[in-house]
């Protein structure tokens, strides 16, 4: 099963700089299958896992580490099991 993740590249020591944003296709394992630019930010929640990088970095290869934001806006919602 495959997996959407967003990943938001912001600067913090600069918040007037744009954040950018990409939209990964993972396997379960990890693997990354595509990686989409995005021009702007998404409107819907349409993402399984939302995370970020705030070191000011341009591309997902130059980055060190991840933060994941749980509940984030841009994450869909979890449905609740009945039973």
């Amino acid at each position: 099963m495959k997996r959407k993740i967003l990943v938001i590249l912001s600067n913090r020591l600069n918040r007037s700089q744009k954040a950018r944003y990409l939209e990964l296709d993972c396997a379960n394992d990890g693997s990354i299958l595509k990686e989409h630019p995005l021009r702007r930010a998404p409107r819907e929640p349409r993402y399984d896992e939302v995370w970020e990088n705030d070191d000011n970095r341009t591309s997902i290869s130059s980055c060190a580490s991840f933060k994941r934001k749980y509940r984030h806006p841009l994450e869909k919602p979890k449905r609740v099991r009945k039973g």
